[in-house]
């Protein structure tokens, strides 16, 4: 398990543990945290799981594919970290794991 903070757009924050496997967007999702809708569930389909990936994080992540990339090309708000929630895989290497949310995705 790894604890990841969600941070919403108004800067609640909510603070999870995520099982090793799921993805960023599950833990969210499961535990009803506003801002990631998950509209496609998870196949990199929409990119309605937008987050702002802490720059400190960002090296630790997988590269984005190129599916994920096209799909960001549709979000609102793209940064240099942004990511789709779906896309990011937890594991313990991921603990402490901070993610914001688009204020577009309220």
């Amino acid at each position: 398990m790894a604890k990841i903070k969600y941070i919403e757009h108004n800067g609640k924050e909510h603070v999870l543990e995520v099982p090793n496997g799921w993805s960023v967007m599950e833990g969210a999702v499961k535990n009803l945290v506003p801002g990631i809708d998950a509209d496609c569930g998870g196949a990199c389909a929409c990119a309605t799981c937008h987050v702002y990936v802490g720059e400190e994080w960002l090296s630790k992540l997988e590269p984005k594919s190129d599916m994920e990339q096209t799909m960001l090309d549709f979000a609102s708000e793209v940064k240099e970290n942004s990511r789709l929630s779906c896309q990011i895989k937890v594991s313990e290497a991921l603990d402490g794991l901070v993610v914001r949310m688009p204020e577009s995705q309220h």
